[in-house]
């Protein structure tokens, strides 16, 4: 097995400071931290928080759940390639397993990851733990190490808390989009006091600030940093959009030359722009926004 330091990881990840009319408008400055540049196949938060779960494996076979559009698997297909291990993604959506593969869960077969389709109802009960195990049963992979579906436990949150610390002294608010809450969980503990985290949840729900307090007590025993959400921007759901969201995505390219991922990054940038126009931000506040992943395909 190939060691997760070969993989040369660009860490910390770059700072970039980006000039915006609606933020300069505001008295805001913002910077883009490039987590998107970490690694070409271990995007983003992607690499923070899987390589100290693939460090827990040991060489053995890693499970893990996802949507069929999942990046978290894409990753963990992709990392089972570089470093050698044996991978089985458990994708939710039983009438999946009869089609032809969308490109996402194509290019996790192509990077080794076995397919396992459950069907729904099974799949938003995987926490219970009968019904995970018979979920590793039917995939034959008792005896594999698992990862939470968006790879969100207490490993995961240690490892995002490297983020934090790269921004200290860098932002007063530092932003991110959110699915499972496992990064933000970890970033803002990572924070030096007086700074503050901003959670845009990409998932309608209003549930994840339970999430992120109980990752938070698993890996530190207690609550860390200073951290809100703002649920506004969520656009439907996850994977879902606007007509206005895509618009903003394809304008903010053609400004600033940066690629915008739909899913999590665009509803990020859409929000910070917002909230800037609303005056939400006191002026001379400098805000981070982590870029957590880039466009698929």
């Amino acid at each position: 097995m190939t060691s997760l330091g070969a993989l040369r990881p660009r860490l910390p990840s770059p700072l970039q400071e980006l000039v915006d009319d609606r933020f300069a408008r505001a008295g805001v400055r913002l910077l883009l931290k490039r987590d998107d540049l970490i690694h070409p196949d271990l995007v983003g938060n992607k690499w923070r928080k899987l390589a100290p779960n693939l460090t827990a494996a040991a060489g053995r076979t890693v499970l893990t759940f996802g949507g069929a559009y999942s990046n978290h698997l894409r990753a963990t297909a992709a990392a089972g390639r570089l470093l050698g291990l044996d991978t089985i993604g458990v994708v939710r959506g039983q009438e999946l397993s009869g089609r032809a593969l969308n490109p996402s869960l194509a290019r996790c077969a192509a990077d080794g990851m076995r397919l396992h389709f459950v069907d729904r109802s099974t799949y938003r009960r995987k926490a219970e733990p009968e019904i995970a195990a018979a979920i590793l049963r039917a995939a034959n992979a008792e005896e594999a190490y698992v990862v939470p579906e968006g790879g969100s436990n207490a490993l995961a949150v240690l490892g995002c808390r490297s983020l934090g610390q790269e921004l200290r002294g860098h932002a007063d608010l530092v932003a991110l989009a959110c699915g499972t809450g496992g990064t933000l969980a970890g970033l803002a503990a990572g924070l030096a006091p007086g700074q503050r985290a901003l959670g845009i949840p990409v998932l309608k729900g209003g549930f994840l600030g339970d999430d992120i307090r109980a990752l938070q007590h698993r890996a530190f025993g207690g609550p860390r940093g200073t951290w809100t959400l703002d649920d506004r921007f969520h656009c439907g759901g996850f994977a879902r959009s606007t007509p206005e969201l895509d618009a903003f995505a394809a304008d903010f390219e053609r400004r600033h030359e940066v690629p915008v991922e739909r899913l999590y990054v665009a509803k990020l940038l859409y929000g910070l722009v917002t909230l800037a126009e609303e005056g939400a931000f006191p002026r001379g506040t400098t805000i981070a926004a982590v870029i957590t992943g880039r466009p698929f395909p």
